[in-house]
């Protein structure tokens, strides 16, 4: 590997920290969610802080509110949990069921969200990606394929206008 390559070659992903806190994630959306074993998960962010009761679960001044996103295809429902980056506790979730909602859409710009308007009073907008590095705002854990399946399932099966 030449020395370009290893200057510009991202930081290493911590697969030991990355599996612990997808576990950490599963428990806590087990707890809180009906038949949890059949949701597939992934970790996500919002910066539409207002939907969800972050006094509790944030207590930072942030306005990015951390998610554990899961989806289950068969029911074709999104559980949305807002949690805390070091995944110490999290909220009550809401669900997003495809045949009650309004529309849903991915959004490329000017950031990459999947964007879910149950009504005409709002809308949730889920930025996720496969791994993000500040720890202080976001939850570590690398979700490759997890977020493909994710964004396979959201266009294909849950988006519409």
């Amino acid at each position: 590997m030449g020395l370009f390559s290893k200057l510009f070659k991202g930081p290493e992903i911590d697969e030991a920290k990355s599996e612990a806190n997808a576990k950490k994630m599963r428990a806590l959306f087990g707890h809180v969610v009906e038949h949890p074993e059949s949701y597939r998960l992934i970790y996500g962010y919002t910066e539409d802080v207002a939907r969800f009761n972050y006094g509790f679960v944030h207590g930072s001044k942030t306005k990015i509110g951390s998610l554990i996103v899961g989806w289950d295809a068969d029911s074709q429902t999104i559980a949305v949990v807002p949690t805390v980056p070091d995944l110490s506790g999290c909220g009550d979730p809401t669900y997003y069921r495809r045949s009650e909602i309004l529309k849903a859409y991915r959004n490329k710009y000017p950031t990459d969200a999947f964007v879910i308007y149950p009504d005409r009073s709002g809308y949730i907008a889920i930025n996720a990606y496969d791994w993000l590095d500040d720890e202080s705002l976001y939850v570590y854990v690398s979700q490759e394929q997890e977020l493909a399946a994710f964004t396979e399932f959201f266009q294909s099966q849950f988006a519409k206008k």
